[in-house]
């Protein structure tokens, strides 16, 4: 084990707190059923008309999965049967063809992503006939400046599966591996050899993947700090460029799977914050940066060069190098952000299934934001991808006086800087190292809806 050194374990328990993951603002709970398929189209006309109509980055969500991993919170839906991916497929190019007619074909595709459930649960030639279909109605940007990644699960993968997908034109995957110990993966209900986790990662790299990312969570059933540091040090050495390690959210009154989890098992609050703090020690001084809260890339990774360059973005995909632009969300339970609106699919396979067939789009709920929304979902966006709130810049972009407009979230943000989590300057909000760790805590204080969310018992996962 690394030698750690000591850690503000007192603190991070105190501010340990349910809360958002700010991939979108205003987030889920706000969204509305009143927002459907003809609000999607005037958001989409409007967003058209724009005076320079923005790029566009796509979301394609597979839900299957062909095995029931106990901590996932996931939309999903379990099944081995692969019959029902090319049905699912073929309505995946409906949807397209629906959506793409929705905007100027002149709007270029900078990124595109494969999420789930597990998107390998299709075949490469399914998937390769996806991307196809998505090439034939939006105009891609030229690969080397576009972004075509894709979740993958090692454990239903082949190196020549990583062949055929970046000859179909990946070049970025994302590998859950979750963690390489055995008492954990049985805890879980995920067996995963690590020889064929490695495997995979080295032909992600032979093959020219132009980006290999790995998924690791804490806190899970049967962890332990030996266990935990042993699968740090064996990914470590497979030198991926960007590792996510994710706090285990243990939700069972949500997430039915999870409820076949022992909660004796769990790791108590305090080898939680030892674990996260494992991991911090460990990727730091293997040279990976701290991207913000779970996430950490190479110095010279794409991720850690916007944000050197103050052009990292954060949407339902996470970290990402496109700040600018529509994100069209395809699939059950995506979720679409296009112009002042944000909208969700619906999560149930078979209400999707009826809308493409009907066909009409398939959205569930969503809202238009307000002037309001607009301006904290800045704020939020540039705290949680560059740590810091410029404050000249916000008050030119939005025409307001910042210590009047936020009067009420520079007090909560008070106690946060007596405790060292943000230094609060004329110009600027920081976030300190520590509390980069706790981004989530610090974008609370400027969400709208947060305190009402949390007297009405909304839940979320925790922040730590």
């Amino acid at each position: 084990m690394p030698n750690v050194p000591p850690f503000p374990t007192e603190l991070l328990r105190r501010y340990d707190r349910p809360g958002p993951r700010y991939t979108s603002y205003p987030t889920e709970p706000q969204f509305s059923t009143g927002f459907g398929p003809a609000q999607l189209m005037e958001a989409a006309q409007q967003s058209n008309g724009d005076p320079i109509p923005g790029r566009l980055s796509l979301y394609v969500h597979v839900p299957f999965c062909s095995n029931p991993c106990f901590h996932c919170g996931c939309n999903r839906v379990i099944t081995r049967d692969r019959s029902r991916s090319e049905p699912y497929r073929t309505r995946l190019g409906r949807e397209i063809g629906m959506m793409a007619g929705l905007f100027d074909p002149d709007r270029e595709v900078v990124q595109l992503h494969f999420g789930g459930g597990t998107p390998n649960f299709l075949t490469p030639a399914q998937l390769h006939a996806t991307l196809q279909d998505l090439r034939d109605h939006f105009r891609f940007s030229p690969a080397a400046e576009g972004d075509i990644s894709i979740d993958l699960d090692p454990r239903e993968l082949t190196p020549e599966d990583v062949a055929e997908l970046v000859d179909a034109g990946f070049n970025r995957a994302s590998l859950g591996v979750v963690d390489l110990d055995t008492s954990v993966q049985d805890a879980v209900n995920r067996g995963q050899d690590p020889e064929t986790t490695l495997t995979i990662i080295d032909a992600c790299h032979r093959h020219g993947m132009r980006s290999v990312d790995v998924e690791l969570i804490y806190g899970l059933p049967k962890q332990t700090l030996e266990g935990f540091a042993r699968t740090l040090h064996t990914l470590i050495a497979a030198r991926p460029h960007r590792l996510a390690v994710y706090s285990y959210a243990h939700l069972p009154e949500q997430f039915r799977p999870q409820r076949q989890i022992r909660t004796e098992d769990l790791p108590s609050p305090e080898l939680k914050l030892e674990l996260l703090q494992l991991a911090v020690q460990s990727l730091t001084n293997a040279g990976y940066v701290h991207i913000g809260m779970d996430h950490f890339a190479l110095p010279d990774d794409d991720l850690a060069l916007a944000q050197s360059r103050g052009g990292l973005h954060r949407n339902v995909m996470g970290y990402t190098t496109h700040a600018d632009g529509d994100l069209i969300g395809l699939g059950v339970s995506a979720v679409s952000r296009i112009g002042d609106s944000v909208s969700q699919n619906t999560c149930e396979l078979s209400d999707w299934e009826r809308a493409i067939d009907q066909p009409r789009l398939p959205v569930w709920r969503g809202l238009r934001l307000t002037p309001d929304d607009q301006l904290r979902s800045d704020v939020i966006q540039r705290l949680m991808c560059q740590g810091e709130v410029p404050i000249d810049a916000i008050q030119r972009a939005h025409g307001i006086d910042f210590a009047q407009y936020f009067a009420d979230s520079l007090r909560r943000l008070e106690p946060l800087q007596d405790d060292g989590l943000v230094w609060i300057e004329p110009e600027r909000i920081v976030a300190t190292p520590v509390g980069r760790l706790m981004l989530r805590v610090i974008a609370m204080c400027f969400d709208a809806y947060a305190p009402h969310l949390q007297a009405a018992g909304a839940r979320y996962p925790r922040t730590a």
